[in-house]
């Protein structure tokens, strides 16, 4: 029961950040302020160092890991391509991305308390990976 906690916190931890870069990367070149621009690029650098991590301890398991959802994905694309359409502010990318950020919060938080038995050092990960998404929610306030 614990591998098996392990392994699917580790996949749903393997989507979340594969989803946060994903999105981080799809609004970047739109982004106009330096210090926001700097803030989501350490943010992804952070996500991509986890990531390594997740990966690292999948091969361990034998186990490829997990994609985001391609639903998801696409609506997220769909979402962010009319938004930034429409009005492709620096606001407009902090509402973005803070909604990915609580999305993110709150799935993770979720499979958290689902594989209960999971390894401490893959509930670590998932602890740093909500952590990641609610601290750039928090820097990115100021550009709402």
């Amino acid at each position: 029961m614990i591998e098996q906690d392990t392994i699917r916190l580790l996949r749903e931890c393997d989507a979340g950040v594969k989803m946060g870069i994903d999105s981080i990367e799809s609004v970047m070149e739109r982004v106009q302020d330096s210090d926001l621009r700097q803030c989501l690029k350490t943010c992804k650098e952070e996500h991509e160092d986890l990531n390594r991590r997740i990966q690292s301890l999948l091969n361990k398991y034998h186990d490829e890991g997990k994609d985001p959802n391609p639903i998801a994905t696409s609506m997220s694309h769909m979402k962010t391509s009319i938004k930034l359409g429409m009005d492709a502010s620096d606001a407009t990318i902090a509402d973005l991305m803070t909604d990915g950020c609580n999305m993110g919060v709150k799935s993770l938080g979720r499979y958290l308390n689902q594989y209960k038995a999971a390894d401490e050092v893959s509930k670590d990960i998932a602890k740093k990976l909500i952590h990641l998404e609610e601290q750039l929610a928090v820097d990115i306030r100021k550009y709402l």
